[in-house]
């Protein structure tokens, strides 16, 4: 027989029915009494959530559930998840999504399409494959209103979440919420206690060291564990540069990183001595993400905090990069702050240390690369150091000498430094020998000894020094060297191990060079006046006769007397020789400049070159010499160098160091002539490769009809040589050296010479 569906249910029906809703509330109730006594008999935080959780889904029959914690420093909803064998915080902003609305507005939601839902975030379904079909989310608020946090239970199994499962979850959360907030509050004690105690135990382990390496490495690994970082530096201001500096890497590939302690964020902490926290670095305009590029880190988020010492100077400052689950706190600050505060006594001392290390290397480094002989003694007489160079000058080694009594090294023939000693501790006051005689191992050894007392900041005494110049052999004879020529010639002259005492006879190029009018200038200047202008001359000149690797051999007055091809030869003498007369020259003239712009009379000079065998030498004593030229090439530069005032030239050269010119120079044959001295002539010829257009016009063409002059003239056609003198002054008034040859051609033409015509002029004065 067919049931009739369309009665209603029996008495029996009903009363059933409410006996189960009964039952079930009841059961509720229990349930709901029981949560606050079964989580309070958890210890641990996340056992009290996992629980909770657990009976929530049981509760709503769902799969799924997750309790989000409201972090008040970081305004922040997270989670802890356990993945494989460790556990990790899921967070987020507590205003993003259907939890952060939740949150904000502590009133429960049923989304019963999650994916139609624009607050819900995909991403999680598609980080972890699980889908969320619907959920019911409500605030865990306490007796106070607090919002503690969020629940969110995730697809029921049957159906969709009713009002009732809502209800029935707030009412489980409220029940819950003061078990969460004691628990809370216990876990963030005793995490603060362990981070207490584990910052003691850093800040014991770094101010120990003392190694400033060791310690910036230390500083730099503690920090990042202690602020759950990715990254950190400590940079330290370098007073002497204005740079801040760290050393990044490890090992064989640690490098020191320097750059303006004005820059970037590290440089605003420096200068503002304020710290700054950044929550995300891109956004700011003082962060530079050239590093990030460079290195292919990327940084989010920045805490940087000055380094102060106890005199409340800022001496560098602490980086803090990438907090690990989050941007930086005040409590991240905070700690931070402390840690530096305690670090900064350790990193003076670090500093100190390095800084007196670095002294102490550097003056050994010093001593050991000294060519004197360096010797301490200690208060008793003791030797207490001695270096590279006192070794070798003593002849002994280091073993044989540290620590020995003054009296008992230096014996015999050298005993006399002892009493030298004995003298400067009781006047308190340096000795000085000059060219000593010394002894050791039957090796004499010429030397200047120094005496010195050794005295601390305080005057007081610490013991004595000596200092052995060695002056013998290959020393003396570098120092008499280098005042003539430059330092490195020297050196490579000596290294070539020749004999230059002696006399040694050689084919060079010999340079004079005087100022002319130069007894007006002294008239002038005065003495004091006078050795100014001259060594300033000097010193230009001589930078030219070096540049070009030439020999000075002494100043005569006013005057100079070098070589070129001695003591050490060049295939090109000549044309150095040239050079450095050309190159002087121009010196002087842009000194002349300076010298005008000063309201100063300008100089002149005349030079002559001569190249012939001469010889070379150090003439003297061992004790005093003075390497010289001396022979008749010599004396024929001096008259070259004295026909340029007849001239009216600046540059004359014979033809000895003519037929030897490599170069290609302006040069002109301007006269055959007897020297005073000589009986023989010789060709001499002007070299005007110093003049520019202003102070030489038509140069060329000048020189072209002056060379035909010269041609007629030595033929003895005074007429038609006079008409070329002529052409060349008409196109260069101030040209003296036509003016000459058109006063010889008259005086000829008038004085006809007697016998054969051969062109030759004999000067009649130097």
């Amino acid at each position: 027989m067919k049931k009739n569906t369309d009665n209603p249910p029996s008495t029996h029906d009903v009363v059933q029915t409410k006996l189960h809703e009964l039952e079930r509330s009841l059961r509720q109730a229990e349930m709901l009494l029981g949560i606050s006594h079964k989580l309070a008999a958890i210890g641990s935080l996340d056992g009290i959530l996992e629980t909770f959780v657990n009976m929530a889904i049981y509760e709503l029959s769902a799969e799924r559930g997750s309790i989000f914690l409201n972090d008040r420093a970081t305004g922040e909803l997270y989670s802890i998840v356990a993945q494989g064998g460790f556990k990790r915080q899921i967070r987020f902003l507590n205003t993003s999504g259907i939890a952060g609305d939740v949150f904000k507005m502590s009133k429960g939601v049923i989304v019963n399409d999650a994916y139609k839902d624009k607050r819900f975030n995909r991403e999680i379904d598609q980080q972890t494959g699980f889908k969320t079909r619907n959920m019911v989310c409500v605030p865990i608020v306490t007796g106070k209103s607090e919002v503690l946090g969020v629940v969110q239970i995730l697809n029921k199994q049957n159906g969709k979440f009713a009002v009732d499962d809502m209800n029935l979850l707030e009412a489980m959360t409220t029940q819950a919420a003061i078990v969460l907030q004691t628990a809370q509050f216990v876990e963030q004690m005793q995490c603060s206690r362990a981070q207490e105690l584990e910052f003691l135990d850093i800040v014991a382990d770094i101010t120990s060291e003392i190694e400033l390496s060791t310690l910036l490495q230390k500083v730099m690994s503690e920090a990042t564990k202690m602020l759950h970082a990715e990254r950190s530096t400590l940079f330290i201001n370098d007073a002497k540069t204005n740079e801040l500096w760290s050393m990044v890497g490890e090992g064989i590939d640690v490098t020191q990183i320097r750059f303006p302690n004005h820059l970037g964020i590290a440089g605003a902490v420096f200068k503002s001595g304020k710290s700054v926290n950044i929550p995300y670095a891109y956004a700011d305009l003082r962060f530079n993400p050239a590093f990030d590029y460079k290195t292919g880190f990327f940084t989010r988020s920045i805490l940087c905090t000055p380094v102060a010492n106890k005199q409340g100077k800022v001496i560098g400052v602490t980086q803090v990069l990438n907090k690990r689950g989050g941007p930086f706190t005040d409590e991240d600050e905070s700690r931070l702050k402390a840690f530096t505060a305690q670090i900064s006594i350790a990193l003076e001392n670090a500093k100190l240390f390095n800084d007196i290390q670095n002294m102490k290397n550097y003056n050994e480094s010093m001593l050991q690369s000294m060519s004197n002989g360096v010797i301490t003694l200690d208060e008793e007489g003791r030797i207490i150091t001695c270096n590279a160079s006192g070794l070798r000058i003593l002849k002994t080694d280091i073993n044989q000498i540290i620590s020995k009594e003054t009296g008992a090294f230096f014996t015999g023939q050298n005993s006399w430094i002892v009493d030298k000693v004995r003298q400067v501790e009781n006047t308190r006051s340096a000795e000085i020998t000059m060219d000593a005689a010394l002894v050791f191992n039957g090796e004499s050894v010429s030397a200047n000894v120094t005496v010195l007392p050794l005295v601390s900041n305080e005057k007081k005494k610490l013991g004595n020094m000596i200092i052995l110049e060695d002056i013998s052999g290959e020393k003396r004879m570098k120092s008499t060297m280098s005042r003539y020529m430059d330092p490195a010639l020297a050196d490579q002259l000596l290294a070539g191990g020749e004999d230059i005492l002696g006399g040694k006879s050689t084919q060079a190029t010999v340079l004079f060079s005087d100022i002319r009018g130069f007894t007006t200038f002294t008239e002038e200047l005065g003495a004091h006046g006078t050795v100014s202008l001259l060594n300033e001359y000097f010193t230009l000149m001589m930078e030219c006769i070096q540049a070009e690797g030439g020999m000075l051999d002494k100043f005569i007055g006013d005057a100079i007397m070098a070589g070129f091809g001695i003591p050490i030869p060049y295939e090109d003498n000549d044309d150095r020789a040239l050079r450095c007369a050309i190159a002087m020259l121009k010196s002087l003239w842009q000194w002349n400049t300076k010298r005008a712009a000063d309201r100063k009379k300008p100089i002149d000079i005349g030079i002559g070159l001569n190249t012939d065998t001469v010889v070379s030498g150090n003439i003297g004593s061992p004790k005093r010499m003075d390497f010289t030229m001396i022979g008749d090439g010599v004396n024929l530069a001096s008259r070259v160098e004295s026909a340029c005032k007849q001239y009216g030239a600046r540059i004359l050269i014979s033809e000895n160091t003519y037929n030897k010119l490599r170069g290609i120079y302006q040069i002109r044959d301007i006269d055959d002539v007897i020297v005073k001295g000589k009986t023989k002539a010789v060709r001499i010829y002007e070299v005007l490769d110093y003049h520019t257009e202003t102070t030489f016009p038509y140069l060329m063409e000048v020189v072209g009809y002056f060379r035909e002059g010269r041609k007629l003239y030595q033929l003895g056609d005074w007429d038609r040589a006079t008409r070329a003198f002529k052409e060349s002054l008409k196109l260069h008034t101030a040209d003296k050296l036509s003016k000459i040859y058109l006063e010889r051609c008259e005086h000829l033409k008038a004085n006809p010479p007697e016998g054969a015509w051969d062109g030759i002029w004999t000067m009649t004065s130097k």
